[in-house]
């Protein structure tokens, strides 16, 4: 017989009241402007590239991390073609970059962690985010280490929209470690 349990992320995420204790308050602005985005466009969950739209649209940290003007609004112009439609292939399908076990609840994964309605990867995105912040002393989470969490997931929705807007998310995470004094986390896919 199956063993329907579900099982834990590898990375401990927060509860609600402790994540938002432990996000700056243009981050915590970020993941509401996800929340909506994805609500907006009929998503079942936030995903990677919902956060990573938000992030662009409310963090000037994180527009500078890009190469210049072309590149993100190539990428910004990606963001926008999914949201009016054109990211329909997306729309009702989980994302999961592997980053965390698959369930048969997705939700499941972050259940009583403030996280609900999360993708897998947006949720595993958000922890590699605190644990980025942790690691170098600082209390709350930024938008630069949500960006940086989520150019290093390979097989995210937020590094496709990257690669099709002619980004190279690798180079992007080094860019925004460095930035920080920080070596670039491991990679997720």
């Amino acid at each position: 017989m199956q063993n329907r349990t579900p099982r834990i992320p590898q990375q401990p995420v927060p509860n609600r009241a402790e994540l938002d204790a432990r996000l700056t308050l243009e981050l915590a602005a970020v993941v509401t402007g996800a929340r909506r985005r994805a609500l907006r466009d009929g998503d079942r969950q936030i995903d990677t590239a919902h956060l990573l739209h938000s992030l662009i649209e409310s963090d000037p940290a994180v527009r500078a991390a890009f190469e210049g003007g072309p590149q993100l609004a190539r990428v910004l112009g990606y963001l926008v073609q999914r949201s009016i439609g054109y990211g329909l292939r997306w729309q009702g399908s989980v994302e999961d970059s592997g980053a965390v076990p698959v369930l048969p609840d997705p939700g499941s994964v972050v259940r009583g962690t403030g996280l609900e309605g999360w993708s897998p990867s947006a949720a595993s995105a958000m922890a590699g985010a605190l644990e980025r912040a942790e690691s170098r002393g600082d209390v709350r989470a930024g938008g630069l280490d949500l960006l940086a969490a989520l150019a290093t997931d390979h097989d995210c929705r937020a590094v496709e929209v990257l690669v099709r807007g002619g980004v190279d998310a690798d180079r992007l995470a080094a860019r925004v470690a460095d930035d920080a004094g920080q070596g670039v986390p491991e990679c997720g896919g």
